[in-house]
């Protein structure tokens, strides 16, 4: 086991956890609560062996069904959720990922999976019950810690941007694909959550309108998408205004 992590066993669930006398340098802290937590999603207990080790530092709480997961966040809300696509029982982790977010919308999903082909990988990262990242087994742990860093402190949106503009790089989205309008959505919405991050003052919509030379229209549909998948406060939604 990870320095600096402790384990026990709940009601068929493996957990591990940060003990409080794990060094400083293994802390991987959120400004609002301290330690951040993710809960982990997979049934393989080599693979769990190996997340352990890219992770030492956060709260780690693992569970081996999707099913499970829903029961722990009914008890807590992680920073993070890492979700494996196969699932013990034949469960599928794309086919909660709805249900999670319904659960908790605003924490950030990694998917891992190493069945899911380029189609599958795409419907996963798309829409309001989207996983934010999806990475490949066998994952690569520096990785999966670049990317949970990324994930709890951006929200993932701008790594979903990145994973969709490499599978662009690799030619395996066409210019007319409307995958390739999802990217530009994407990373239109990612750079406005940059934008108003620390405001309090609904957007001007004329100006962003302008300034991203797209309608009125599509600004307050970008904004509407990040309200609802908990990434940007309701307040600065300026739809009911607009009306």
């Amino acid at each position: 086991m990870a320095p600096g992590l402790a384990r026990a066993h709940r009601g068929g669930h493996r957990l591990f956890w940060v003990e409080p006398g794990a060094p400083a340098d293994q802390m991987n802290t959120m400004p609002a609560h301290g330690i951040a937590s993710i809960l982990i999603v997979e049934d393989d207990p080599r693979q769990l062996r190996l997340y352990s080790r890219a992770l030492r530092g956060y709260k780690v709480t693992c569970v081996s069904t999707a099913s499970a997961a829903l029961r722990e966040l009914e008890a807590a809300r992680p920073d993070l959720i890492i979700l494996d696509h196969v699932l013990a029982g034949g469960e599928l982790g794309v086919d909660f990922l709805p249900r999670l977010k319904a659960a908790a919308a605003h924490i950030p999903v990694v998917m891992i999976s190493g069945t899911l082909d380029i189609a599958g990988r795409l419907q996963a990262l798309q829409g309001p019950d989207s996983a934010h990242y999806m990475l490949e087994k066998p994952v690569d742990l520096d990785e999966l810690e670049r990317v949970v860093k990324s994930a709890i402190t951006e929200c993932g949106l701008g790594e979903t941007v990145r994973v969709l503009q490499s599978l662009e790089r690799a030619e395996k989205i066409e210019d007319s694909d409307p995958e390739r309008r999802f990217t530009e959505r994407l990373s239109r919405q990612h750079s406005l959550l940059n934008r108003l991050r620390g405001t309090s003052e609904k957007p001007n919509i004329s100006l962003l309108a302008r300034d991203y030379a797209v309608s009125r229209r599509t600004i307050l549909r970008d904004l509407h998408d990040l309200v609802q998948r908990g990434q940007l406060d309701p307040a600065l939604d300026p739809s009911d205004a607009e009306g």
